[in-house]
Formats: C-alpha cells, sequence, structure tokens
C-alpha cells in the first residue's frame, strides 16, 4: 500500500511540474511581438524560411548537457582594448545566465594565428579574416576540458567567402563552434557614449548562435533573438528575449528553472542599464506572478 501511495505522489508530483512548466510558458506568451511583414534587405524577405514547431524540435537530434560535457567557452582572437575586454567579460555573464550553463573566457591569442591565405582587404580598406578557416583550422583543434560550445570573438572583420562583403559571424553547429566579429557592432573605435548599444549587439549575436549550437532555428514566429539578420539594423530592430516557443525549446534540453533564469536577467540588464531587455524582463515577471 505504501508503494502504491508513493508512485502515486510521484506520478502527481511530476504532472504538476510538467503544469508548472507549460503554464510559465502560456503565461510569458502573451508578451511575444509579432514579426511584421518583411521588407527588402530583410533576412525573410531574402529567405523563405518555414520556421520550427516545438514538436519539430523535440524530434530533431540536438544539444544536451552532460556532466562529461557542460561549459560554454568564449576564445577571444586579437588585440583587445580596455572597453572591448570589459564587454567580452559581460557577454561572458550574459551567457551564463541565458543558457543557465557555467561559461568561461579563454586566454586571448594573437592575430598571428591567422596565415596570409586566410586574410584580404576588404571593400572598405580594413583588413578581414576568412571566418571558415578559424572555424576549420583554429577552433577544431581546441578540447577544453568539458566543453559543450566554443565561440571565438575577433576585433577584426569577417568574410565567408571571396563574393561576400563580410559576415557578422559563421558557425558549424555539427562541430558545436562559431566565431563572430565585434569589428561592425560600433562606429569607427568603440567609445563610451556607445558602448551599450554595441554590447546589446554583441549579446544578441553571441545568444544567437550558441542557440542555434542547442538545436535552435531560426523563429519566424516573434520578434526574438533567435530570428535571422541581414544587416546591423535589422539586428537592432530585433529584441534580446526569446520568444515563449524558443524559450520552451531551450528549456527542454537545458532544464533550468525558468523563473530563475528570469529573475538573473532581470537583474542582468538592470545593473548594465540595458533598459529594452529589463523592461522586456519586467513585463515575463509580471505575466507569471
Amino acid at each position: 500500500m505504501r508503494r502504491f501511495l508513493f508512485l502515486v505522489f510521484i506520478i502527481l508530483f511530476s504532472c504538476n511540474s510538467k503544469s508548472e512548466k507549460n503554464d510559465y510558458f502560456k503565461d510569458i506568451s502573451e508578451n511575444d511581438i509579432k514579426l511584421f511583414p518583411p521588407k527588402p534587405g530583410d533576412w525573410l524577405y531574402s529567405y523563405r524560411e518555414k520556421g520550427q514547431t516545438f514538436e519539430q524540435f523535440i524530434n530533431s537530434k540536438h544539444l544536451v548537457p552532460t556532466k562529461e560535457n557542460n561549459i560554454i567557452y568564449l576564445r577571444p582572437i586579437g588585440k583587445f582594448n580596455s572597453l572591448q575586454v570589459k564587454q567580452i567579460e559581460l557577454t561572458r555573464e550574459y551567457l551564463e545566465i541565458f543558457f543557465q550553463l557555467k561559461t568561461e573566457t579563454l586566454k586571448d591569442v594573437s592575430n598571428d594565428i591567422i596565415p596570409k591565405h586566410a586574410r584580404r582587404i576588404g571593400p572598405d580598406q580594413n583588413e578581414q579574416f576568412l571566418a571558415g578557416f578559424i572555424l576549420d583550422s583554429v577552433l577544431k583543434k581546441e578540447k577544453p576540458q568539458k566543453g559543450i560550445g566554443l565561440m571565438a570573438l575577433t576585433e577584426v572583420d569577417l568574410y565567408p567567402k571571396p563574393e561576400w562583403s563580410f559576415v557578422f559571424g559563421l558557425a558549424s553547429y555539427r562541430d558545436r563552434i562559431a566565431v563572430s566579429s565585434i569589428y561592425r557592432l560600433h562606429d569607427e573605435r568603440l567609445q563610451n557614449k556607445d558602448f551599450n548599444l554595441c554590447l546589446e549587439r554583441l549579446l544578441k549575436i553571441c545568444s544567437h548562435e550558441i542557440g542555434h549550437m542547442f538545436g535552435l532555428h531560426h523563429c519566424i514566429d516573434a520578434n526574438c533573438a533567435m530570428n535571422g539578420t541581414n544587416s546591423l539594423s535589422e539586428t537592432d530592430e530585433h529584441t534580446l528575449r526569446l520568444c515563449s516557443n524558443c524559450q520552451r525549446k531551450l528549456n527542454s534540453g537545458l532544464k533550468y528553472d525558468n523563473v530563475k533564469r528570469l529573475k538573473e536577467l532581470e537583474k542582468y540588464f538592470k545593473d548594465n542599464k540595458l533598459t529594452s531587455g529589463f523592461e522586456l524582463m519586467e513585463k515575463d515577471l509580471k505575466n507569471i506572478q
């Protein structure tokens, strides 16, 4: 009899836990913002994507943390000034909250690791690195302890192939590696006056690329951190927040406490004076109370 009651308790507890999670996603879905019809130059105007339902995500092969692999790593490449170093640390802090996984920054390495054949002078007469070389010949060789994902950050501009003028970043989701450049995220030189704008862009790009590593496709349903982007102006239109459907996908794989994550994000945005992110988290917190 005791064993029977114990089994009933376990079943009820499991059902309640699932119900609470579903209620959370239902409650915050009221704050999802529907996307405007794409205009010429927008990502969805150029690429007619089908999106990804929660069921499609569940039935796909996607990365799940284990005891052996559960740390996200950042690898700076280049010579960064003090403001850029500060942004990289703030990005590390953000990703640790966003994915609720330990995130570490590895020692920066010199631009000298990029050989001449993987460099060029770009259309704006500044040097660029071949993004694919960094993935295939630099990051693939790295095996950081307990690493689940590795992203390089460069201070030099990137290009993916000769016919492209530039790219914000590139990733191999199969290999769990990515590279992004901070070169185009600010005016000619990062200054205090545009520090927060540049930081917000960097947070969007890094969380987006690492989100792909965990199996999230581009979101076509709502304004979301997983929206595709063709330009910096389009990136600025996108929110830092994952929509309710993308949050549900991420949580199903990473198994974190939704409310804890939400409160930590709210505090991060408040502490770093990122007003738009703070207001979004406030709205979600209000809806779940």
